[in-house]
């Protein structure tokens, strides 16, 4: 019987047969790769800017941003696909056009989020596997792309564009970031910060090439472009994306590991869930229909895409920057701040302001700076809830994916109801108030409504869970007195 002090290292170890009687090999920590708490210069930039021995952790991360940058290029894009299927003729006279349409992009990431409390146990269970599921999930990223670019039904958009690409994309996901957390310790927020600004960084460059390759080719020409180049690009980079222990069980000595489900007891992890599902209903509503908005602004298909792309654009920034913030500041405030702001942007910015392209850009850089940094906050909640557990850590981070794909696959059919619903503002009252309430003849306004209200509610649950904070710090301090 192992003694307390020895820990197994569940994250990459598959458990042994039940007829198997021999130990298996010990492996002591001296012996892996080190992580970031041994080996910890400037993880910023520096891994994106030049490359790095095999064994240093920066340069998994830097094939781990790439990855997640293609993976993510798609869904965060998938607006100027949205705008074009719109007004396709095979497309837009189909039954409830405008409310499946939308979903396509809602399910390749919505499914992606939530497929973390399945995919995790199970790679926790099989880790031999996970790299081969890796290249399984690149080939079903592939074929759902090129099979996309024959669909003739939205059903069938739904199935290959939406649902079998959020699967390998999933597989990809989640294996990075599982990766990430056998890496990283002490900089983990930093780290955090810098994969995710990976999803947002294709974000960046396809709004600006797809109008033009669709204006040139066609969409079905574009999809096939795009499903070739991602096969080409995965395979350079996956050999690259690897996990630090071992695929074979290991014991190495260690303090003795937390419950899994001790957190589940926690109060501050439901409201954390809470604020984070409130966060999704409505961070993705503008980033899906920000160039429907500038298309009824009579903007041009390359503006409508440009302001998708420096939302994107801003988002990098915004997620390296709470990411490295998460390391250094309190949470809680951290979260107030950023929700707070981002509900007062959504109902000033683009309520009143983006009646024009300025103003749409304006919003665009506001929102992606404050609203997409905010799971690079997680670390700074799965710190005290896991400590330096890797298993508890993706574990969190799978929940913390639900809960967030939840808000995103519900706010769709919200969203598209909502933008349905248009006013009848006659022309006088919308050359007296110009606003971006009054766009398309008010029938964003509710939907603007909408998101900053569940930003302001998500502020609200967040100073909740700062004042638990602050009341258990006190009672801390007043025990210790005593």
């Amino acid at each position: 019987m192992s003694r307390p002090d020895e820990v197994e290292l569940a994250v990459r170890t598959p458990l042994p047969s039940p007829s198997s009687t021999l130990a298996a090999e010990t492996t002591h920590e001296h012996s892996l790769p080190p992580t970031d708490r041994e080996n910890s210069p400037s993880l910023m930039l520096m891994p994106l800017l030049r490359p790095q021995p095999i064994s240093f952790p920066s340069g998994k991360l830097a094939a781990s941003f790439f990855v997640e940058a293609i993976v993510w290029g798609f869904p965060n894009a998938y607006g100027v696909f949205l705008d074009s299927y719109l007004q396709d003729p095979r497309f837009e006279n189909q039954d409830a056009a405008t409310t499946l349409l939308p979903l396509v992009g809602t399910l390749s990431s919505g499914i992606i989020y939530c497929s973390g409390v399945i995919f995790n146990p199970i790679s926790a269970r099989f880790p031999q596997h996970q790299r081969k599921a890796m290249w399984a999930g690149a080939v079903a990223c592939c074929l759902s792309l090129f099979g996309a670019s024959y669909a003739r039904t939205i059903a069938e958009l739904v199935a290959l564009q939406g649902i079998l690409y959020a699967v390998g994309g999933a597989i990809l996901y989640l294996s990075c970031l599982s990766y990430m957390s056998e890496w990283f310790v002490v900089k983990r927020g930093t780290a955090n910060g810098i994969l995710f600004a990976g999803t947002a960084a294709g974000g960046l460059l396809l709004p600006l090439t797809l109008p033009h390759l669709i204006a040139k080719f066609g969409t079905p020409k574009t999809l096939r472009i795009l499903s070739i180049t991602i096969g080409v690009l995965l395979a350079l980079l996956l050999p690259f994306v690897k996990g630090r222990l071992p695929q074979t069980r290991t014991v190495i000595r260690g303090p003795a590991p937390r419950g899994l489900r001790d957190w589940f007891r926690r109060r501050e992890f439901w409201v954390f869930l809470t604020v984070n599902t409130l966060q999704g209903l409505g961070y993705f509503v503008p980033i899906l229909y920000l160039p429907t908005f500038a298309s009824n602004l009579n903007l041009s298909s390359s503006n409508s895409a440009v302001t998708l792309a420096m939302l994107n654009g801003a988002s990098v920034v915004g997620r390296m920057s709470m990411g490295y913030l998460s390391d250094k500041f309190d949470f809680w405030l951290l979260a107030l701040s950023s929700l707070f702001a981002t509900s007062v942007a959504t109902f000033v910015l683009w309520g009143v302001l983006s009646h024009s392209f300025a103003g749409l850009l304006v919003f665009g850089v506001a929102y992606g700076s404050l609203a997409s940094g905010w799971s690079s906050l997680w670390a700074g909640m799965v710190r005290p809830l896991a400590q330096d557990d890797a298993t508890t850590s993706t574990a969190l981070y799978g929940y913390f994916l639900f809960s967030r794909g939840f808000g995103n696959i519900v706010s769709t059919p919200i969203s598209a109801r909502l933008y349905a619903r248009a006013h009848s503002n006659s022309t006088s009252e919308l050359l007296h108030h110009p606003t971006g309430y009054d766009v398309g003849d008010g029938r964003f306004k509710t939907m603007i409504v909408y998101v900053g209200t569940c930003f302001a509610g998500a502020a609200l649950f967040a100073a909740i869970g700062w004042g638990m904070e602050g009341m258990q710090k006190r009672q801390a301090r007043s025990r210790d007195s005593s």
